[in-house]
Protein backbone atom coordinates (compact mmCIF):
# COMPACT_ATOMS: atom_id res chain seq x y z
CA UNK A 1 0.00 0.00 0.00
CA UNK A 2 1.54 3.27 -1.07
CA UNK A 3 0.98 6.75 0.24
CA UNK A 4 -0.54 7.73 -3.09
CA UNK A 5 -3.08 4.90 -2.84
CA UNK A 6 -4.11 6.04 0.65
CA UNK A 7 -4.42 9.64 -0.57
CA UNK A 8 -6.54 8.51 -3.53
CA UNK A 9 -8.77 6.51 -1.19
CA UNK A 10 -9.20 9.57 1.00
CA UNK A 11 -10.15 11.72 -2.01
CA UNK A 12 -12.73 9.19 -3.11
CA UNK A 13 -14.18 8.72 0.37
CA UNK A 14 -14.20 12.44 1.09
CA UNK A 15 -15.98 13.24 -2.17
CA UNK A 16 -18.63 10.60 -1.37
CA UNK A 17 -19.00 12.13 2.08
CA UNK A 18 -19.44 15.64 0.67
CA UNK A 19 -22.08 14.40 -1.75
CA UNK A 20 -24.18 13.46 1.31
CA UNK A 21 -23.12 16.51 3.31
CA UNK A 22 -26.56 17.64 4.54
CA UNK A 23 -27.46 14.18 5.83
CA UNK A 24 -24.05 13.62 7.43
CA UNK A 25 -24.14 17.02 9.18
CA UNK A 26 -27.68 16.36 10.45
CA UNK A 27 -26.65 12.93 11.77
CA UNK A 28 -23.52 14.32 13.43
CA UNK A 29 -25.54 17.06 15.12
CA UNK A 30 -28.05 14.47 16.36
CA UNK A 31 -25.19 12.39 17.74
CA UNK A 32 -23.81 15.46 19.51
CA UNK A 33 -27.19 16.25 21.05
CA UNK A 34 -27.85 12.71 22.26
CA UNK A 35 -24.62 10.80 22.82
CA UNK A 36 -22.46 13.70 23.98
CA UNK A 37 -24.81 14.99 26.67
CA UNK A 38 -23.29 15.05 30.13
CA UNK A 39 -26.00 16.68 32.26
CA UNK A 40 -27.14 13.39 33.87
CA UNK A 41 -23.53 12.35 34.43
CA UNK A 42 -22.69 15.75 35.95
CA UNK A 43 -25.55 15.31 38.42
CA UNK A 44 -24.34 11.81 39.28
CA UNK A 45 -20.81 13.19 39.75
CA UNK A 46 -22.10 15.87 42.17
CA UNK A 47 -24.06 13.24 44.09
CA UNK A 48 -20.98 11.02 44.39
CA UNK A 49 -18.90 14.02 45.54
CA UNK A 50 -21.46 14.64 48.28
CA UNK A 51 -21.46 10.96 49.27
CA UNK A 52 -17.66 10.95 49.45
CA UNK A 53 -17.65 14.10 51.59
CA UNK A 54 -20.18 12.58 54.01
CA UNK A 55 -18.22 9.33 54.23
CA UNK A 56 -14.93 11.18 54.77
CA UNK A 57 -16.60 13.16 57.58
CA UNK A 58 -17.90 9.95 59.13
CA UNK A 59 -14.40 8.43 59.03
CA UNK A 60 -12.96 11.53 60.72
CA UNK A 61 -15.68 11.38 63.37
CA UNK A 62 -15.04 7.77 64.32
CA UNK A 63 -11.28 8.38 64.37
CA UNK A 64 -11.81 11.33 66.72
CA UNK A 65 -14.24 9.32 68.84
CA UNK A 66 -11.73 6.47 69.07
CA UNK A 67 -9.03 8.91 70.21
CA UNK A 68 -11.28 10.42 72.92
CA UNK A 69 -13.23 7.42 74.18
CA UNK A 70 -11.92 3.96 75.05
CA UNK A 71 -13.73 1.39 72.93
CA UNK A 72 -13.46 -2.14 71.61
CA UNK A 73 -10.76 -1.84 68.92
CA UNK A 74 -12.09 -4.79 66.93
CA UNK A 75 -15.51 -3.12 66.69
CA UNK A 76 -13.89 0.23 65.86
CA UNK A 77 -11.74 -1.34 63.13
CA UNK A 78 -14.79 -3.05 61.63
CA UNK A 79 -16.73 0.25 61.49
CA UNK A 80 -13.68 2.07 60.13
CA UNK A 81 -13.04 -0.55 57.41
CA UNK A 82 -16.73 -0.52 56.42
CA UNK A 83 -16.71 3.26 55.95
CA UNK A 84 -13.41 3.22 54.06
CA UNK A 85 -14.74 0.46 51.78
CA UNK A 86 -17.90 2.49 51.07
CA UNK A 87 -15.72 5.54 50.34
CA UNK A 88 -13.50 3.53 47.98
CA UNK A 89 -16.55 2.24 46.09
CA UNK A 90 -17.96 5.78 45.75
CA UNK A 91 -14.53 7.04 44.63
CA UNK A 92 -14.26 4.34 41.96
CA UNK A 93 -17.74 5.24 40.69
CA UNK A 94 -16.82 8.93 40.75
CA UNK A 95 -13.64 8.28 38.75
CA UNK A 96 -15.59 6.26 36.16
CA UNK A 97 -18.24 8.97 35.79
CA UNK A 98 -15.56 11.67 35.49
CA UNK A 99 -13.75 9.60 32.82
CA UNK A 100 -17.00 9.12 30.88
CA UNK A 101 -17.73 12.86 31.05
CA UNK A 102 -14.25 13.65 29.73
CA UNK A 103 -14.68 11.15 26.87
CA UNK A 104 -18.09 12.58 25.93
CA UNK A 105 -16.74 16.14 26.00
CA UNK A 106 -13.83 15.12 23.75
CA UNK A 107 -16.21 13.35 21.37
CA UNK A 108 -18.42 16.46 21.35
CA UNK A 109 -15.44 18.65 20.43
CA UNK A 110 -14.33 16.26 17.65
CA UNK A 111 -17.83 16.21 16.20
CA UNK A 112 -18.17 19.99 16.44
CA UNK A 113 -14.91 20.43 14.54
CA UNK A 114 -15.94 17.82 11.98
CA UNK A 115 -19.31 19.53 11.44
CA UNK A 116 -17.71 22.97 11.12
CA UNK A 117 -15.19 21.80 8.54
CA UNK A 118 -17.74 19.78 6.56
CA UNK A 119 -20.17 22.72 6.45
CA UNK A 120 -17.39 24.96 5.13
CA UNK A 121 -16.64 22.64 2.19
CA UNK A 122 -18.29 23.68 -1.05
CA UNK A 123 -17.80 20.64 -3.20
CA UNK A 124 -15.59 17.80 -4.22
CA UNK A 125 -11.82 18.08 -4.17
CA UNK A 126 -9.39 16.98 -6.85
CA UNK A 127 -6.16 17.10 -4.86
CA UNK A 128 -5.13 15.71 -1.49
CA UNK A 129 -5.36 18.29 1.31
CA UNK A 130 -3.33 17.39 4.39
CA UNK A 131 -5.24 19.84 6.61
CA UNK A 132 -8.53 18.32 5.53
CA UNK A 133 -7.16 14.82 6.10
CA UNK A 134 -6.00 15.57 9.64
CA UNK A 135 -9.21 17.32 10.62
CA UNK A 136 -11.67 14.86 9.07
CA UNK A 137 -10.21 11.34 9.22
CA UNK A 138 -10.22 9.25 12.38
CA UNK A 139 -8.50 6.22 10.83
CA UNK A 140 -8.15 4.12 7.68
CA UNK A 141 -8.49 0.35 7.69
CA UNK A 142 -6.66 -1.60 4.99
CA UNK A 143 -7.73 -5.14 4.15
CA UNK A 144 -5.58 -7.97 2.84
CA UNK A 145 -6.59 -7.33 -0.79
CA UNK A 146 -5.86 -3.60 -0.52
CA UNK A 147 -9.52 -2.75 0.06
CA UNK A 148 -9.79 0.27 2.32
CA UNK A 149 -12.34 1.82 4.62
CA UNK A 150 -11.97 5.46 5.64
CA UNK A 151 -13.55 6.23 9.00
CA UNK A 152 -14.28 9.89 9.56
CA UNK A 153 -14.37 11.63 12.93
CA UNK A 154 -18.17 11.43 13.10
CA UNK A 155 -18.01 7.64 12.81
CA UNK A 156 -19.03 7.51 9.14
CA UNK A 157 -17.18 4.72 7.35
CA UNK A 158 -16.80 4.75 3.59
CA UNK A 159 -15.42 1.66 1.90
CA UNK A 160 -13.24 2.10 -1.16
Amino acid sequence: MTEEEVKAAFLSAYNKLVSEKAEIVANAETIRETLCRTDVLEEEKRSLENDMAVLAGMVQNIIGENARIAQDQGEYQERYNGLVERYDIAKAQYDEVARTITEKEAQNERLAGFIKILKAQDGIIAEFDERLWSSMVDFVTVGKNKEMAVTFRDGTEIKI
